[in-house]
């Protein structure tokens, strides 16, 4: 394997194949920066951040690298709950709020998660990120041509070939191949069944073949064994997040390091009870109870608002009961460390492909 990628890599001065997977509520600027400082591209979450926030963290990050910074944004369409189904919601976790002296009626239904727009847009034109990436689909195709309109690559993430090609038609740079293995959401938008969706190492192949703009690895990509398996199958590089999340750099909770430290092969699994949306996770106690898939949700991200006070009590407590904790099926491969040792050790893998 090469050691530079044509394509996107060569519109950006990063040297390394390995893109840095941006994770809302798991980091801030620190791993992206470490990212970044090892030759990889650093990432910032956020469609969980108010402008003014992202504003702050892409300045500290300019300040402490010269490396190129890729903000990530969702694109969803926000639908309102109905009360039906946010009663029904409260109701099922009613026992949890009293076993913890919360009062189930102060839920707020407010979203937490605010899809890109012109707002957002306007903020992508004036910090002019290097790389700009969506989830859940792309936005208007107005705001596209904006994006795109800053220099900026585009990419966005699919889950079947079919995405990829949409994906293309609408003007992207580079297609984020999401397997099955990977944590987090799944950046589906074209279906929400998650049983026919393929893991990483057949759907890569199959979107480098079906598309002709450039194509990244998402999914149960761990170490540099899985680096050069998806760089030897057409990739152009590799984008890792479970990898990074028991980093020195990495914001999360206590119960979420213990679980990556304990992690199994089979320790997590896709479900949408945290937050009305499909999602790999470690196995928790409102998931074993309550799921792992429910057709009568609110929709997202409503689902999570009202879990987000017994998360929040249950996290003090030392536990992880009601918390997201996302993580992809190669998470027992996650080490510790700073993200710059794990970034360079990753890359191994574009020599030995």
């Amino acid at each position: 394997m090469a050691t530079s990628t044509p394509g996107v890599l060569d519109r950006l001065p990063t040297p390394l194949p390995v893109f840095q997977a941006p994770m809302a509520g798991a980091q801030d600027e620190a791993l992206a920066i470490a990212v970044g400082r090892a030759g990889g591209l650093g990432a910032l979450p956020c469609a969980m951040l108010s402008v003014d926030a992202i504003r702050a963290q892409v300045a500290a990050f300019r300040a402490a690298v010269r490396a190129p910074i890729h903000l990530n944004f969702f694109a969803h369409h926000p639908e309102t709950p109905s009360e039906a189904s946010l009663a029904a919601w409260r109701a099922r976790l009613r026992p949890y709020y009293l076993e913890r002296g919360l009062d189930p009626e102060a839920v707020s239904a407010g979203a937490s998660r605010a899809p890109f727009d012109a707002h957002l847009c306007a903020l992508v034109e004036e910090l002019r990120p290097e790389v700009v990436s969506f989830h859940f689909g792309l936005p208007s195709a107005e705001l596209v041509a904006r994006v795109r309109g800053t220099g900026a690559v585009v990419m966005s993430s699919a889950t079947s070939v079919t995405e990829a090609r949409a994906l293309e038609a609408g003007g992207v740079d580079v297609v984020i191949a999401q397997g099955l293995e990977a944590g987090g959401h799944r950046g589906s938008f074209l279906t929400n069944d998650t049983s026919k969706q393929p893991g990483t190492f057949a759907l890569v192949p199959q979107i480098v073949d079906a598309v002709r703009v450039l194509v990244v690895a998402a999914g149960g990509i761990a170490d540099a064994r899985g680096v050069a398996a998806a760089l030897a199958l057409g990739a152009c590089a590799v984008q890792i997040g479970t990898a990074y999340l028991r980093s020195d750099e990495a914001r999360i909770s206590p119960p979420h390091r213990d679980a990556l430290a304990r992690a199994t092969d089979d320790a997590t699994q896709i479900t949408n009870v945290m937050t009305g949306r499909a999602a790999r996770g470690f196995v928790n106690r409102v998931m074993r109870e309550h799921g792992p898939m429910r057709d009568d949700l609110p929709p997202f991200p409503h689902a999570a608002t009202v879990l987000a006070p017994l998360r929040a009590a249950a996290e003090r407590g030392g536990s992880g009961d009601f918390s997201p904790m996302w993580a992809g099926q190669a998470a027992s491969l996650a080490r510790t460390g700073s993200a710059y040792d794990i970034t360079r050790e990753l890359a191994r893998g574009r020599r030995t492909g």
